[in-house]
Order: C-alpha cells, then sequence, then structure tokens
C-alpha cells in the first residue's frame, strides 16, 4: 500500500497510537484528520504539527459521527482512508452490580463507533482508486483479559468484523487491514491507576507506530505487532499467563 499522498482519518487522535500514527503519517506528505473530545488537546496538536488537521468530534454519539462524516466529504473530498482506532478500556467486575452506562460506553465507542463509520464511508471509498479501512483491535481480541472482558470482548468482534468486512470488500479498491498492538504505552485505562497520569508500560508508541506503517506498506492485512504473535499462536497457554491476579 502506497503510504503518500492520500488523506487519512484517524479517530481517537489526541493521544496514543492515533497521535503517534497521525504525527508519523503526516511526516510521509498524507493529509491527516484526527478527531477527539478535548478541543484544548486538539489545538495544542494542530499548533505544533504543521498540517495535521483537527476536528472536535465525540464518536461516542452517533449524530457527531454523521456530521464529522459529512463536513469530511464537504472539505476533504480526496479522503480514502478511515482508521478505526478510538478506543476505551474500563473494567467490569461480574460480581458486583454492573454500571449499565459504563457497558455502553465501551461498546459504543469500540465496536458501534467503528461499524457507524464504515457503513458511512465504504460506498464513498469505493469510488477511489485506491482506499483502505483500517481497524485497530487489540491483541486482547485472541486472549482475553478478564477483568477487562467488555474491552477484549468488544476487541474480538472488531478482529471478526474485519473478515467479513474484507471478504465483502474483496472486489472493491478498498483494502482492509487490522492492527493488532500488543500492551503499547499509552493512556489506555488510565481511569484504573492510582496515577492518572501515568501510563500502562508495553512498547514504546512510536516504535508501534512505525511497525504499523511497515506492515501496511507490506500489505500485512492482520498485522500482530509485537508479542501478539503469541497470543495468537498459544491462546490457552497466554490466558493462563495473563490474567495470573
Amino acid at each position: 500500500m502506497n503510504l503518500t499522498g492520500n488523506t487519512i482519518l484517524i479517530t481517537g487522535g489526541t493521544s496514543g497510537i492515533g497521535l503517534a500514527l497521525a504525527k508519523q503519517l503526516n511526516m510521509l506528505n498524507n493529509k491527516v484528520i484526527i478527531c477527539g473530545r478535548r478541543a484544548e488537546r486538539l489545538e495544542e496538536i494542530r499548533r505544533v504539527n504543521a498540517g495535521i488537521v483537527t476536528k472536535v468530534c465525540d464518536i461516542a454519539d452517533a449524530q457527531q459521527r454523521v456530521d464529522l462524516t459529512e463536513w469530511i466529504f464537504q472539505n476533504y473530498p480526496e479522503i480514502n482512508i478511515l482508521i478505526n482506532n478510538a478506543g476505551v478500556q474500563l473494567h467490569t467486575d461480574f460480581l458486583r452490580t454492573g454500571d449499565l452506562a459504563n457497558i455502553r460506553k465501551e461498546t459504543e465507542i469500540n465496536f458501534i463507533a467503528p461499524i457507524h463509520f464504515i457503513q458511512l464511508f465504504t460506498s464513498y471509498l469505493s469510488r477511489k482508486e485506491s482506499a483502505a479501512i483500517i481497524n485497530i483491535s487489540s491483541g486482547l481480541a485472541f486472549v482475553p483479559l478478564a477483568v477487562a472482558a467488555v474491552y477484549s470482548a468488544t476487541k474480538a468482534a472488531i478482529h471478526s468484523l474485519t473478515l467479513s468486512l474484507r471478504y465483502q470488500l474483496r472486489n472493491t479498491t478498498i483494502k482492509v487491514f487490522e492492527i493488532v498492538p500488543p500492551s503499547v504505552d499509552t493512556e489506555l485505562g488510565y481511569e484504573h491507576r492510582e496515577d492518572k497520569t501515568s501510563t500502562h508500560g508495553g512498547m514504546d508508541v512510536n516504535e508501534f507506530a512505525s511497525q504499523v506503517i511497515d506492515a501496511l506498506q507490506n500489505d500485512i492485512y492482520e498485522a500482530a505487532i509485537g508479542t501478539t504473535a503469541n497470543l495468537r499462536a498459544k491462546p490457552q497457554e497466554m490466558f493462563d499467563v495473563l490474567n495470573r491476579w
């Protein structure tokens, strides 16, 4: 896949994987558009990263997803790549009464929003000479982290969705990729840390983004980055390792 001269939307681009990808793709002479909820954060990113376009959008809201899509089609009609990256990871304790609002939030952001964006973009992208939809799943799609049961389930659903989408679009110009991250050093899951500003460790986010770009350039349609190859190959063994708590 050619990663120069494209116009790309990245959801959840204000931090972590989304921001690292935005910066590297921007340096490869692509027009990169990122969205997120934090207006101040988006403004700061736009100010220090010449060329990156920012737009406020809470992707948990269906109407805002529609509005964002229409705004892009009107202002950046050359759009040809969608990266479904935004995600939230919450903890679920089934021995306690669950917070249904949090379950809905996690499912909406991690699974329903990507499906909705795919529906909104696919017909438009299919008219492009070259296009791609890139879904960010997780190693937890293959080996769930029990404490993050809903998150893991949504990522398993993204994996399944991507397989079906790739098959449905096999006769179009749209390439369909799944990027499978390992634990990456980002803000994901910060709500559960005593220090809310800390990260959870894992792979350096810039190294991760570099490997993602290599995978896309080499048309690796299901790219298991870093340690996720072990999760994919040895699910039961790795489940026991991952859930020792």
